[in-house]
């Protein structure tokens, strides 16, 4: 009897393991179909740009000078959350978006992926493609950190700025010291999981479908369709988020730059009940962090001798959604600050 149960045993652990296999194959093929099907379904609006060994998607549209470059916070969007503001910058001066490593249409990179690769990539794509500077730098929150290390290695070709509520080299910190709530993991282990087997298909079937009413709903579903395989070039960011804190950080000062900073500053009660359990803040805890975050937007303005500061009342992070119409107006007031003291020399 005992080797009749030991020999079914084995037999059930083989048809499992066999349907396991089974499940797995189909997920991997379920999802090179699906990738397959959004490259046919949403092809990059750009065009992809080799910058040795492989590809990085760049977006630009208008003319003019000088140029300006946007770029995006620390998610798996990439430049697609720019397209409210990008096209209207297209009326007046020629406006580039791009994608990190990894993210969206963009190809891998091996490596950490820190301020200083993001930089040293975005140089070399806008030099392989021929888009010279001067350039009007915009970075929107963890964007910030990026734009302030491109300056710092390539002071020359940078002739203005505009942050968008961007994240300050010493965020973690000081938002910790003001909520007493200590610092976490940026990325949770579910979600470093589901990056390494997104082969299988898996996070394609399980992530939610990207919810951006701002956006048109053809760029939503590119969100969407591209999600699974950006996580893993969001996610090495991720990893060296401090790093490239540290490393903006460096940055002292931008002299007599254009500089041209938007922050947030929408209130506790301006938010529902489930945004505000969402936060996973007390009210009295937010308006700490709140503070806190309205002293370092300060210091990123003084960054700069020639700088203005815009406070959105109506706005929470993500400004260029919410009120692309101020970063919209920040970057023309930058853009006629260079003009005009280049028509001055």
């Amino acid at each position: 009897m005992r080797q009749f149960v030991i020999r079914w045993v084995k037999r059930l652990a083989i048809a499992g393991l066999i349907l396991v296999m089974v499940l797995v194959g189909a997920g991997a093929i379920y999802e090179q179909t699906a990738r397959s099907q959004a490259a046919k379904d949403y092809p990059p609006p750009g065009k992809l740009v080799d910058i040795g060994g492989r590809k990085i998607h760049l977006n630009c549209e208008g003319s003019g000078t000088p140029i300006v470059i946007l770029e995006a916070g620390a998610d798996t969007s990439g430049s697609a959350l720019w397209e409210p503001v990008q096209k209207q910058i297209a009326r007046f001066t020629r406006v580039c978006s791009y994608d990190r490593a990894g993210i969206m249409w963009s190809d891998p990179a091996k490596g950490q992926r820190d301020s200083l690769a993001v930089t040293e990539d975005l140089h070399k794509v806008l030099r392989a493609a021929n888009e010279r500077p001067p350039y009007v730098l915009v970075g929107a929150s963890m964007g910030g950190p990026y734009v302030m290390t491109f300056t710092k290695n390539y002071r020359e070709e940078v002739a203005g700025m505009v942050l968008a509520d961007a994240s300050h080299p010493e965020q973690t910190k000081r938002l910790a010291e003001a909520t007493g709530v200590p610092e976490s993991n940026p990325i949770p282990f579910v979600f470093r999981a589901l990056a390494a087997v997104v082969w299988t298909g898996l996070p394609r079937l399980v992530l939610p479908d990207a919810e951006v009413p701002e956006l048109p709903a053809e760029t939503a579903k590119a969100i969407t369709a591209y999600q699974p395989t950006s996580l893993k070039g969001a996610f090495a960011e991720a990893a060296a988020f401090e790093d490239s804190l540290r490393e903006a950080g460096t940055l002292l000062t931008l002299g007599n730059l254009p500089l041209a900073v938007i922050s947030r500053g929408k209130p506790w009660s301006a938010f529902t009940e489930a945004e505000q359990k969402a936060s996973g803040f007390t009210q009295e805890q937010f308006n700490r962090a709140e503070a806190a975050w309205a002293s370092m937007q300060a210091e990123e303005v003084a960054l700069s001798s020639n700088s203005t500061q815009r406070i959105l009342k109506d706005s929470s992070h993500v400004v260029q959604l919410e009120r692309p119409d101020a970063i919209i107006d920040a970057i023309k007031e930058v853009v006629n600050k260079v003009v005009h003291a280049e028509a001055a020399r």
